[in-house]
């Protein structure tokens, strides 16, 4: 199975080439020389090498919930020998908080380098004394952007949204992991825990070879912002370390695995990577030729993305949407819901899961593309917080994803049916648009309209 043609210009996916297979190129570019299958990795190299983040000779590996991806975590803690970082969004205090924690003590007990990053908003309710307990036993333990109570402004939304951590970074044996789950057990649901609800539904990606490079270079210009605020001592370690990630990165692909497969990092910060996750999906869209599966927690499309999802339709091709189907934020609900008719309409698949809280940030292109990590295709993870998804390029990892969404779609998820949201009522349709329209005031206020 072969990817189809790019869209011919920049202004959107108005056009599209002609009918002959050619390779996939950005929107600027002219076209390349006639594509070949799937199956022939260089044709999928020369697609992967245009987004200059993509190495080749990776083993990636799908991890499903916290059931498999903490002791997979905790397990390669264990084994560290010289360095331990951790990104995380919400850092709970229940069992898994308390497994990896533990884990992380464990690491600078036997004179690790362990740092942990955890979100100010998402991580905000850290108790103290577990904070406390993490710095006494050794753990470098870094607030990203602390709250000093809430203001409506962009540097103030801009969070770290992202879930990583890297295992012994700058050793052969070093492993990477980039996903949505964050410290926290599938079955805490906070305040709006219910019996009847299971674990929450989400994927992370365990990486090793080339890639986890890349990965803790990203770790590491975090890292490097963090000990600019506690003097110049730190920040030139720091930046030691930066700079020599960027040469292994820069240099000859290392740690290759046998029969490994081309993958990329694709992250969204404020700086560089403002729309790479966002470029990376459309680029994928438009080259969709029988099957997309998107996989996302919270649906806040913009235009382009619409666009793009309905230009799909149009060629064809398939497009299932895996969407929350447990309320968990009211007006984030009724927003995305705003959006079903048109996207109904089209043709295009919606699923609502069902048996517990969907947290998934992941897609599948026809069997060549896939993509996990924690940018959801929201504002906020579009336009504010800083992301992180691993994109793979192998028919094997994008057969393994599209077998769990497609059995999470027949097995805990209901569709929605044309017929049936046609007869919601108006009160219902109102509150739909209401909310889709607040939320585009948020937007405007916080100063980041752009594509939406």
């Amino acid at each position: 199975m072969c990817l189809s043609r790019r869209f011919a210009d920049n202004r959107g996916m108005s056009r599209i080439f002609d009918r002959a297979d050619t390779a996939p190129h950005h929107p600027d570019q002219a076209p390349s020389r006639p594509y070949r299958p799937l199956e022939r990795r260089a044709g999928v190299l020369r697609w992967a090498a245009r987004s200059g983040r993509t190495v080749p000779g990776n083993r990636v590996d799908l991890l499903r919930n916290g059931e498999a991806f903490f002791p997979a975590l905790i397990e390669a803690i264990d084994a560290a020998t010289a360095s331990v970082v951790v990104e995380t969004y919400i850092y709970a205090d229940d069992d898994v908080g308390a497994a990896v924690g533990d884990a992380l003590i464990r690491a600078a007990g036997r004179g690790l380098d362990v740092r942990l990053v955890v979100d100010g908003f998402g991580a905000g309710d850290l108790p103290a004394a577990l904070a406390a307990r993490l710095r006494e036993g050794g753990v470098q333990l870094e607030i990203y952007r602390p709250m000093r109570g809430f203001r409506l402004a962009r540097r103030h939304l801009r969070r770290l949204h992202r879930k990583i951590a890297v295992i012994d970074a700058q050793l052969p044996d070093s492993v990477g992991f980039v996903g949505g789950i964050n410290i926290i057990s599938d079955h805490n649901h906070g305040p709006l825990d219910l019996p009847e609800l299971g674990p929450r539904y989400d994927f992370t990606v365990r990486v090793r070879g080339p890639l986890v490079t890349q990965i803790a270079l990203a770790a590491a210009r975090l890292w490097f912002r963090i000990a600019q605020r506690h003097g110049m001592r730190d920040a030139a370690r720091a930046l030691q370390e930066m700079e020599a990630l960027t040469a292994a990165a820069d240099g000859p692909p290392r740690d290759m695995q046998p029969d490994g497969v081309p993958a990329a990092l694709l992250l969204r910060d404020n700086l560089r990577n403002r729309r790479t996750i966002e470029r990376e999906y459309l680029y994928a869209l438009g080259a969709a030729r029988h099957d997309v599966i998107i996989a996302n927690a919270y649906f806040l499309p913009g235009h382009k993305m619409r666009r793009a999802l309905l230009a799909c339709r149009k060629r064809g091709v398939r497009v299932r949407l895996l969407l929350q189907g447990v309320v968990e934020y009211r007006l984030q609900h009724y927003a995305t819901h705003a959006l079903y008719a048109t996207l109904l309409a089209a043709g295009v698949e919606i699923y609502e899961y069902e048996a517990s809280f969907l947290h998934a940030k992941v897609a599948v292109v026809d069997e060549s593309w896939a993509t996990v990590g924690s940018s959801n295709m929201d504002p906020f993870s579009l336009l504010l917080a800083r992301e992180a998804n691993v994109s793979v390029y192998d028919r094997a990892f994008a057969t393994d994803l599209r077998a769990h969404l497609e059995r999470a779609m027949a097995q805990r998820s209901a569709r929605i049916a044309p017929e049936v949201h046609a007869r919601l009522p108006r009160v219902r349709r109102f509150a739909n648009w209401a909310a889709y329209f607040v939320l585009r005031l948020g937007v405007v206020i916080a100063g980041v309209t752009g594509r939406y």
